[in-house]
């Protein structure tokens, strides 16, 4: 019952199941969860009895509640999604997966995820039976914030929000900085496109978040904390509300927690809902009530941040770390992960695969692995052409890079970046310079408009984007980009000017063939920029139903021929080239000529 689940249906599914039960008379209980990751096959539903391992059914819709429920009484669990514990159905025939079996599992290692779809998150009775608060009760009554802040650092923990900067070495900053009050915050405003994993978090496990702050704010000296949430993700906002209650309600949160002496009070506070938002000091900004926009950096947060005090801000998933690292100890978050980059990472897995979804995964894991291995590869028929990573101010890398592991560094080498984790898969139907155009189109909107080469800059690259997807583009329009776009990057004055020529800059290095097929050729290989069409043609294929005549919006389509030997002909001077006769030809009889 995440915000995924309910878009597809988890709703109507709930009260069908709950009204099923109730008239065979059943003593069940029906329990909301998050999302378990697994987004390509929502609605999800498990049953659990009491001694038996659970059956997770996949795809259900209410029409099949009636269905599953007789089916699962009966002992029979064919075509359920995945068996956990054991191997077969409930009646010992081998037709049903263990859950870590499946292709989108079995290469997952999940630590900050690894309740959500398990608990219920409303219920920190649930969370607390999991280990949940107890790396906290350690933190404030045997260890000093100089200890918390050096097991971090020796975890090697660093921020998954963006750069990934050492989390340990940014609470050390901020406990050591001169203040009589000090913040925490934690960064929920995910703005990305095809980003997800900080809201499958929140909503699945919100206490795990919540405790890592409350660690954090230890560990620097902070006695009042903030969670500052996207306004386009009330679920999210209203499931940390209710975890932010009931901490305080039993004492792990407020006054004195754990006995300890040590107090801090956490408030919810909803964004915006602007993409700049996301950036530390507009962020900050918001919170004081003020207009969201960044200012220079020196002064950083850690020295000088909320209202002028020291304050440390981490996003979701790197909190959500936290609480692990302090129960288990930091050789143990070690274990997984690259030599620089160490523990999991949550990749969201969006655009053209089979599997779509959150997955959590070692860092420096490569992208084939995640592609392929969990996702499933493209759809049917389509072949694989490039990742956008890093979100709308990501690089687009080629088929190329298949093999690069996904951690910091990697990935600025190839020009890009990890930002949240969104991982974007397009195919050979993805025009390159169209995507370059789209991701650029966001960012320009998104600008806060406070500087110069970010405002200007960027709407000039637009424009050059548009002129060129539209059949007008110039010979000396890429070196124009090329050159803005260094500027922008030099000169911006916060990470999202920073970044946004990423897209146009990566397309360049690795697809710079599109782009001159677009100048100077005057085609779009991939077929996509309708600039370039050059019109429709009625194959052989074609049954004469006349569907397509019915559907022409310009009176652009004739039959001609006996009924016997019907065929429709398309009139050039007439055909608006809207591509609806294309879209409802049953026999695929309608092409496009490029």
């Amino acid at each position: 019952m995440s915000t995924c689940g309910l878009a597809s249906g988890a709703g109507p599914v709930y009260r069908e199941i709950k009204e099923q039960l109730d008239r065979r008379g059943v003593a069940a209980k029906v329990v909301n969860v998050g999302c378990i990751g697994a987004c390509y096959a929502e609605p999800l539903v498990e049953f659990i009895a009491p001694g038996e391992p659970g059956v997770i059914f996949g795809g259900v819709n209410e029409g099949i509640v009636e269905e599953i429920i007789e089916g699962y009484l009966s002992g029979d669990a064919s075509g359920a999604f995945a068996l956990r514990g054991r191997t077969g159905s409930l009646r010992g025939e081998d037709d049903v997966q263990l859950l870590d079996e499946l292709d989108f599992f079995r290469h997952q290692t999940r630590d900050a995820i690894e309740n959500c779809g398990v608990i219920d998150p409303e219920s920190i009775e649930e969370y607390v039976l999991k280990g949940g608060y107890l790396g906290l009760r350690r933190v404030v009554t045997e260890m000093t914030p100089e200890e918390v802040i050096e097991t971090v650092s020796e975890a090697g923990l660093r921020g998954r929000g963006g750069a990934g900067f050492p989390t340990g070495l940014k609470w050390r900053f901020t406990r050591q900085a001169q203040g009589d009050k000090k913040y925490a915050i934690c960064n929920a405003d995910e703005g990305d496109p095809g980003a997800f994993m900080n809201r499958l978090n929140a909503e699945g496990d919100p206490h795990r978040v919540l405790e890592g702050l409350i660690i954090a704010a230890y560990a620097v000296g902070a006695d009042e904390g903030y969670v500052f949430v996207r306004a386009e993700k009330p679920l999210m906002a209203s499931r940390l509300e209710t975890a932010v209650q009931q901490a305080r309600a039993i004492g792990v949160l407020g006054d004195d927690v754990f006995g300890s002496g040590y107090s801090l009070d956490v408030k919810v506070v909803m964004s915006a809902g602007a993409f700049v938002c996301g950036e530390e000091t507009a962020l900050m900004a918001a919170i004081e009530g003020k207009r969201a926009t960044p200012r220079p950096r020196p002064p950083f947060p850690a020295t000088k941040g909320l209202w002028g005090k020291p304050t440390v801000i981490n996003n979701v998933e790197t909190l959500a770390h936290v609480p692990t690292i302090l129960l288990k100890g930091p050789e143990e978050f070690a274990k997984v992960g690259s030599e620089r980059s160490k523990g999991t990472k949550v990749f969201c897995l969006t655009g053209a695969v089979k599997r779509t979804g959150a997955v959590e995964v070692p860092l420096g894991t490569s992208i084939r692995r995640l592609v392929f291995d969990i996702g499933g590869g493209p759809l049917e028929g389509r072949t694989f052409k490039a990742v956008q990573t890093g979100g709308p101010s990501g690089g687009c890398l080629s088929a190329d890079h298949l093999d690069l592991p996904l951690d910091y560094e990697s990935l600025q080498s190839a020009g890009s970046i990890m930002g949240s984790g969104g991982i974007v898969v397009v195919d050979d139907t993805t025009c390159t310079v169209d995507l370059a155009r789209y991701f650029l189109s966001f960012t320009t909107a998104e600008s806060c408009g406070k500087c110069t080469p970010c405002r200007v800059g960027l709407k000039r690259m637009s424009e050059i984007l548009v002129r060129i997807t539209h059949g007008e583009g110039r010979p000396e329009d890429i070196e124009t980009l090329e050159r803005l776009s260094a500027t922008i990057l030099d000169a911006s004055l916060c990470a999202l000017g920073r970044s946004a020529p990423n897209p146009v800059l990566t397309t360049l290095r690795y697809f710079r063939g599109e782009y001159l097929a677009h100048i100077e050729e005057k085609r779009c290989p991939a077929g996509v920029c309708n600039a370039f069409l050059k019109g429709y043609r009625v194959t052989e294929d074609c049954v004469g139903c006349g569907i397509c005549v019915q559907e022409c919006p310009n009176g652009a389509i004739t039959l001609t021929g006996t009924e016997a030997n019907r065929r429709a002909v398309i009139l050039e001077g007439v055909c608006i080239q809207c591509g609806a006769c294309v879209e409802a030809c049953p026999s695929h009889a309608i092409k496009e000529v490029w």
